[in-house]
């Protein structure tokens, strides 16, 4: 059996193990790679290595460096800015392993975080280290890996607090057995953090002083959201074992401007103001918008990505609210798109979606 998607270090194996072979650069303790050779993977080299992140250098540099020293790493963003993807690609680029993960929820327990007991053994035995769960943090520290805590700001403040002592000693304590797990080198954290989610659960001072943080932007343009968004929807395709479907660049450069100019509240020229809706009308739904049109396209249509594949996806991002986001709909088809003479296709199937 195939695995539906396959964690960073199994489907990108051989330019992880091909830039481990040519990397000659110093290597932190415990790293897979040299700091070099991470922002070689996560960005490409224009030949062998995909890129797997577009966006500026920089800021990749700064976080493989985070990495590097005893800060943990924070980054932040609206949603859909690869917060996620970023953090599992700099994971298996770093340790070989992108699974030790604290998935952040308003339920997240603090033995996600620290650890918890296998309760039946802690019955029958009392205390143990057979009966001790390891969390994904607890197993990092074991083994001088990455742990990734997704989602931070929505963990209960007083689960966030576990990690200082973590963050600030790398050690774990444990009470019950009298004893403690400190972090062996080449351990740190990756956490990703919503930054609309301002108010969830906000970060103590005393948490937020042991991260770094790195902001990733939307993309800067245009015609660099179509290379995101082109790449991805081609991944994604042949994961899926989507029927061929011939390149759309035209469709996708129109769901990029419509989800660019909203999001914006200007069009594309710049002549006109829009209102904005409610959703982030982020890349990643653009990118969910179009695999779904190549779906109906190679399924339902002749095999070609047209308007009608991609409108009523369209719709379904924008309407997030059926009252303010329809008008919004209905105001941007008929002073924008209407107006669009290459346009008059996606109108037509827009306004009957």
């Amino acid at each position: 059996m195939t695995a539906l998607r396959p964690h960073a270090e199994q489907q990108y194996a051989d330019e992880l193990a091909a830039l481990a072979a040519g990397d000659d650069r110093p290597r932190p303790p415990g790293w897979r790679l040299s700091p070099q050779a991470v922002v070689t993977y996560l960005l490409g080299d224009g030949a062998k290595i995909t890129p797997k992140y577009v966006g500026p250098r920089r800021l990749m540099e700064i976080a493989v460096a985070t990495l590097a020293t005893d800060r943990a790493l924070l980054l932040l963003g609206v949603p859909g800015t690869a917060k996620t993807w970023v953090s599992e690609h700099l994971a298996a680029a770093v340790s070989g392993d992108s699974t030790l993960l604290v998935q952040g929820t308003a339920g997240t327990a603090e033995e996600a975080i620290r650890y918890g007991w296998n309760y039946a053994r802690l019955l029958a035995e009392g205390p143990s280290p057979a009966a001790l769960v390891a969390s994904p943090v607890m197993r990092a520290m074991e083994t001088g890996a990455i742990a990734r805590v997704e989602e931070l700001t929505r963990v209960p403040s007083d689960v966030q607090d576990a990690l200082i002592t973590v963050l600030s000693e790398k050690t774990l304590p444990v009470p019950e057995l009298n004893t403690e797990v400190q972090a062996q080198r080449g351990f740190n954290i990756i956490a990703t953090a919503n930054d609309r989610d301002r108010g969830v659960n906000e970060l103590s001072s005393a948490l937020r002083r042991r991260f770094n943080t790195v902001v990733l932007p939307v993309p800067a343009s245009a015609d660099e959201e179509v290379e995101i968004v082109s790449r991805r929807v081609a991944q994604l395709g042949r994961s899926l074992d989507l029927p061929e479907v011939p390149t759309a660049v035209e469709e996708i450069r129109r769901v990029v401007t419509v989800f660019r100019e909203l999001r914006s509240g200007l069009t594309e020229d710049g002549r006109t103001k829009l209102k904005s809706p409610t959703g982030t009308l982020s890349t990643a739904e653009a990118i969910s918008v179009l695999t779904n049109g190549m779906a109906l396209a190679a399924h339902f249509g002749d095999g070609v990505l047209r308007p009608a594949d991609v409108a009523a996806g369209i719709v379904g991002a924008v309407v997030k609210d059926p009252v303010s986001d329809a008008v919004v709909w209905r105001e941007y088809l008929e002073t924008v798109v209407r107006e669009r003479a290459d346009w008059r296709a996606f109108y037509r199937a827009a306004r009957d979606a």
